[in-house]
């Protein structure tokens, strides 16, 4: 058992002697070896890459360890200028040993078994995120670690300087929303980024992000009357039938509540009363009151109540997402659409954006479309799995085991989603859980959503934006999304990046010299 003085309220004093601290640290040791090594052993079979087996084993050292609460040990650990294990996750064993050595010779222990760790083994960690970083990206620019990639808009089919502008601008990922356009739109699309690379020098991969199932309002009838849904109003959401789809847009003024349907019908079957449901991203947030209520064409819908809603009102539209938070959603992540896109992106893609990723079944799933494809023919394009629910970050170890065991691998953090489905407020925490997590695989991480937005679709940043675009240093790749300034938007987020590498590596501050003072 880990030493009970490791909890929130022990105090630093109880920790204070160096020998206490050694007991304290070897009981720690022994059980993240002893429970890291049996939670390995347990996934070993999932893991079919050599070169992933020291990155596995690291992940299951790091889950062990923080199951504990090591804040006063930490604390403890501060005076006597050691490690305070504040930077650990790509190096769990190897960091413990170092701190376990130097504490040793400090209590006069020479004669231990246990030694520093060799250097080469202390940096094993860093080395291999760069490499699987490498693996999914490409090679790392001299002047910048964290790579950009750029969401492709439809005009990139058609202009090829839009696209080798972004190229020399310093985009290294081209992704192409495969929800958009078309097999030959995509098709000038990668044909653009590929003259692009080889007309100014600069490796720039594709990544084809396959649709999933998108779960959205179908047509808005609208009262005459009421056009703008404000808190505490009630409307009906049913499911989408062609007879729903072919309904007039104007109901009868205070006929009928506001009537909206769902694009997933079988949803509405998992429902009760009082579940949440959250409409375009959480503007429009409502409660279920009614699972049984008529609609327009006298069939069973929701009756929902706005709980949430600007002053102003909100008025809702077609196509807007719907996310169902608590709700446990037993969809399959790839559609008919998707498993015929695959045809296609298997042999063009270098990444395939994986959406809706829940369950290690998921991954499998898409391994297997892609071996079906590929057969034994050219090796497989990697996997990035979007994180957008409560689930998927419950389940985020496994999903790592599965995908990166058989193939390069890496996770988006898909915060518009993640958001909504878990709450803004737990958003930040959440993102640092995931971004520690990946590193103790030594899995790279892309930072999406809404990165710079207003600068890309209006020319101007916020100073919010700014802060959140240099934050972004902490994970591999970053993502901007399509707009009018999205060249603009790449030549300063390169310049963001690159200014911050000097400041930031991962969680780590990096003493440059400052020279703000000295001009």
């Amino acid at each position: 058992m880990v030493n009970s003085n490791l909890n929130s309220n022990a105090e630093p004093h109880t920790l204070s002697s160096p020998s206490d601290l050694l007991d304290t640290l070897r009981s720690l040791r022994e059980t993240v070896n002893q429970d890291g090594l049996d939670m390995f052993n347990q996934w070993r079979s999932h893991i079919h890459r050599r070169e992933f087996l020291p990155s596995a084993l690291n992940l299951a050292h790091y889950l062990v360890l923080r199951r504990h609460d090591l804040r006063s040990l930490q604390t403890a650990l501060m005076p006597w200028g050691l490690s305070s294990l504040g930077r650990i996750e790509a190096r769990v064993m190897p960091n413990l040993d170092a701190v376990i050595a130097t504490l040793s010779q400090l209590c006069g222990h020479y004669n231990l078994k246990l030694q520093h760790p060799p250097l080469g083994a202390f940096f094993e960690g860093q080395h291999l995120l760069l490499q699987h970083t490498e693996e999914l990206f490409g090679q790392t620019q001299p002047h910048r670690r964290v790579k950009i990639m750029v969401t492709l808009p439809p005009e990139a089919a058609s202009n090829y300087q839009l696209v080798k502008a972004m190229v020399q601008r310093g985009a290294n990922c081209a992704r192409i929303n495969c929800a958009h356009d078309s097999l030959t739109a995509w098709g000038q699309m990668i044909a653009h980024v590929h003259q692009a690379e080889a007309e100014t020098g600069n490796r720039c991969t594709i990544m084809m992000d396959l649709g999933g199932p998108k779960i959205r309002t179908g047509p808005v009838r609208t009262p005459s009357d009421k056009k703008r849904l404000f808190r505490g109003d009630t409307f009906v959401l049913s499911r989408c039938t062609p007879e729903a789809m072919s309904q007039p847009e104007t109901l009868p003024a205070s006929s009928h509540p506001l009537q909206t349907c769902c694009s997933v019908p079988e949803v509405l079957d998992l429902l009760e009363v009082g579940a949440p449901i959250y409409i375009d991203d959480g503007k429009l947030r409502t409660t279920v009151i009614d699972t049984h209520y008529p609609d327009v064409q006298g069939r069973p819908g929701l009756l929902l109540q706005v709980t949430h809603a600007r002053p102003k009102g909100v008025k809702l539209r077609p196509e807007k997402g719907l996310n169902f938070p608590h709700t446990v959603l037993p969809l399959a992540p790839l559609t008919n659409k998707d498993l015929q896109d695959l045809d296609f992106v298997v042999t063009q893609a270098d990444i395939i954006g994986y959406s809706f990723v829940q369950l290690p079944a998921d991954i499998e799933l898409l391994q297997q479309a892609i071996a079906q494809r590929l057969g034994n023919g050219p090796k497989p394009p990697a996997i990035v799995a979007k994180i957008e629910t409560a689930v998927a970050v419950t389940n985020l170890p496994e999903l790592i085991i599965h995908a990166a065991g058989k193939q390069p691998f890496g996770v988006m953090i898909a915060r518009g989603d993640l958001a909504v489905e878990i709450g803004y407020q737990r958003l930040a925490e959440i993102q640092e859980e995931i971004l520690w997590l990946c590193e103790s695989a030594h899995v790279p991480v892309i930072w999406a959503t809404q990165v710079l937005e207003s600068l890309v679709k209006e020319g101007a940043p916020s100073r919010g934006e700014m802060t959140d675009a240099a934050m972004a240093e902490r994970a591999e790749c970053v993502m901007l999304n399509k707009g009018p300034f999205i060249v603009e938007a790449i030549t300063i987020l390169d310049d963001v990046l690159t200014r911050m590498e000097a400041h930031q590596l991962k969680k780590t501050s990096q003493l440059r010299a400052l020279s703000a003072w000295a001009e």
